[in-house]
């Protein structure tokens, strides 16, 4: 597949602000700093897009980067404003987020599908349609569906921590895979790595 079914836009899902932080539900924003970092992008706030975005060149080709400025809630106002104003069609856009239905240490990529009780997910799915690629990083369940919500706004145990920072890493090494379009390739490589 050529560079042009590649992913254009790397959304990292959060809540900003220092109290949210080191939070389970800022797993998203983590991967999208790592990328920065890597690849030497600086994000800066942008308020046309409602977040913070910059661009980096991945194997030359330029992907955009995005952390959203709104509430987690609000998510899709940002990604929409971004993916209008560059024309990146969401078959191109990877939404990376916390996800509660796996453990910690266990990361997914796939496309499409609904939003899980997600409510970043929920929102861009309401601007955009549901065709995105997302990269679910696992952080595991409370047990209980009433306890969800403070869990997500906690910070996780250390060990539970480095474990999706772990999952962060390999999956900032397939950016190269991810811009050039090798979906397959960057699936496979990713869960068979990630158990």
């Amino acid at each position: 597949m050529s560079d042009s079914t590649g992913i254009a836009l790397v959304v990292g899902l959060g809540n900003q602000g220092e109290r949210y932080e080191r939070t389970r539900h800022n797993a998203g924003f983590w991967l999208v700093d790592r990328v920065a970092e890597k690849y030497h992008g600086a994000c800066s706030r942008e308020a046309r897009f409602f977040g913070e975005a910059c661009r980096v060149d991945v194997s030359g080709v330029p992907v955009r980067l995005l952390k959203p400025g709104t509430m987690m809630n609000r998510s899709g106002q940002s990604v929409c404003a971004i993916a209008s104003y560059f024309d990146i069609s969401p078959e191109r856009i990877l939404v990376a987020h916390d996800e509660i239905d796996l453990p910690p240490g266990t990361t997914r990529l796939k496309r499409g599908g609904g939003h899980g009780g997600h409510n970043g997910l929920c929102d861009i799915i309401n601007c955009l349609g549901s065709s995105f690629w997302r990269l679910r990083l696992g952080v595991g369940h409370p047990g209980h569906r009433d306890q969800v919500v403070g869990y997500v706004l906690s910070r996780a145990p250390r060990g539970e921590e480095d474990l999706v920072m772990n999952n962060v890493e390999e999956a900032v090494a397939l950016m190269p895979l991810l811009s050039a379009g090798e979906m397959e390739r960057a699936m496979h490589r990713l869960h068979t790595k990630s158990r």
